[in-house]
C-alpha cells in the first residue's frame, strides 16, 4: 500500500464529519470534484470502499470508520509534532508529555511539576499535562502518545516501568445537615442507603465503588453524575447527595463550603499512585529527570 498523505486524510475526516462532500469542500475551501478525486484515490490505495453515497450525502463504511479513527490520531500526532518543533524554535530545549488522572491532578502534581521547573537546569523544559481516565492514561503510555503517566497503582500497568508516586485517602464528603455528618469514620456499606454524586462511572474509583457495593449485595444510587471534583462538591454543598472524594482534595473545599469530610475505614481507601513509562531506558533526558523527581515526592 502506498503512503497515506495527511492532506487527503484531513479531507476524508472533514467529509466524514460533515457527511457531505459539498459542505466539506466549502469548509476546506476546495472544489467538490477535487475532493471526490482524492477520496477515490484513497479508496484505491487502501483497497476497499470507505464511503457509501446516500441521497443527501455520504457516510463511512465499517472500513471507513476504522480509517477515520486512525486518521484522527495521525492528524493529532502531526499537530503535536508542529507544536513541539515550534517550541524548540523558540528556545525550549526539551519537552515531556504527561497523562494523569483527575485525582492526581487535583492533588500535588502541579506543585511537583512547578518545583521541578524551578531547577535552573530544567527551566527550559516544556511539560504538557493532559487529564484522562486511568485506563486511558495507561493506554496512552503503552501506545507512545505520552512519555509518562500517573494514576492509581491498581491500574493494569503490566510491562511498564513504574515507580511509586504520592498517596491519598478516600473520604465521604457530606453536607453538615446530612445524617452521615455526625460520624467521625465510616464503612462504605453505611453510605449505600444514600444518594451519591459520581464522577464518570467508568473511572477507576467509581468501578471500585460499584464492586464494593456488589460485595454487600447492594447497588450505588447515583443522583448526579459530574465531570470534576468541583462540580461534585457543589452538589454536596446543596445537600443533594454525598460523594467519595480524596480527602486531600476535599479539605480546602470543606473549609470554604462548610462540609464534613469523613474518612472511609476501608483498606482500599488508602491509595498509592504510580508514575510510569513504557521503557525507562528509552526516555528522553527531560522525561527521565521528571520521572525521577516525581518518584522522590512519594509520601
Amino acid at each position: 500500500m502506498h503512503d497515506l498523505d495527511l492532506t487527503t486524510l484531513r479531507l476524508f475526516v472533514t467529509v466524514c464529519e460533515t457527511r457531505n462532500i459539498a459542505r466539506a469542500a466549502a469548509q476546506a475551501n476546495r472544489v467538490g470534484s477535487a475532493i471526490s478525486k482524492r477520496l477515490a484515490q484513497l479508496e484505491h490505495t487502501v483497497g476497499t470502499p470507505l464511503l457509501v453515497r446516500r441521497r443527501h450525502g455520504v457516510e463511512p463504511t465499517p472500513a471507513g470508520e476504522t480509517l477515520l479513527e486512525h486518521a484522527r490520531q495521525m492528524l493529532a500526532s502531526a499537530q503535536r509534532i508542529g507544536f513541539d518543533m515550534a517550541a524548540y524554535a523558540t528556545g525550549v530545549r526539551g519537552q515531556v508529555r504527561l497523562l494523569a488522572t483527575a485525582s492526581v491532578l487535583a492533588g500535588s502534581l502541579a506543585d511537583d511539576v512547578a518545583s521541578f521547573l524551578q531547577n535552573p537546569d530544567c527551566a527550559d523544559i516544556r511539560i504538557d499535562i493532559q487529564e484522562q481516565l486511568s485506563h486511558e492514561v495507561v493506554a496512552g503510555v503503552r501506545e507512545g502518545r505520552a512519555a509518562l503517566g500517573l494514576c492509581w497503582d491498581a491500574a493494569d500497568r503490566h510491562g511498564l516501568a513504574s515507580q511509586p508516586y504520592r498517596r491519598d485517602n478516600l473520604a465521604i464528603v457530606a453536607h453538615t445537615g446530612h445524617p452521615l455528618a455526625a460520624f467521625d469514620s465510616l464503612q462504605f456499606a453505611q453510605t449505600l442507603d444514600y444518594d451519591h454524586v459520581s464522577l464518570p462511572v467508568t473511572s477507576a474509583v467509581q468501578v471500585m465503588l460499584q464492586r464494593a457495593a456488589a460485595v454487600e449485595g447492594r447497588t450505588l444510587h447515583y443522583r448526579v453524575i459530574v465531570s470534576n471534583f468541583d462540580a461534585a462538591l457543589r452538589v454536596v454543598r446543596a445537600n443533594l447527595a454525598i460523594s467519595v472524594v480524596p480527602s486531600q482534595v476535599a479539605q480546602p473545599y470543606a473549609q470554604v463550603y462548610g462540609l464534613r469530610v469523613i474518612p472511609l475505614a476501608e483498606p482500599w481507601a488508602q491509595r498509592q499512585f504510580a508514575v510510569f513509562c513504557k521503557d525507562a531506558a528509552g526516555l528522553s533526558a527531560p522525561a527521565r529527570l521528571l520521572m525521577a523527581h516525581l518518584a522522590q515526592q512519594q509520601v
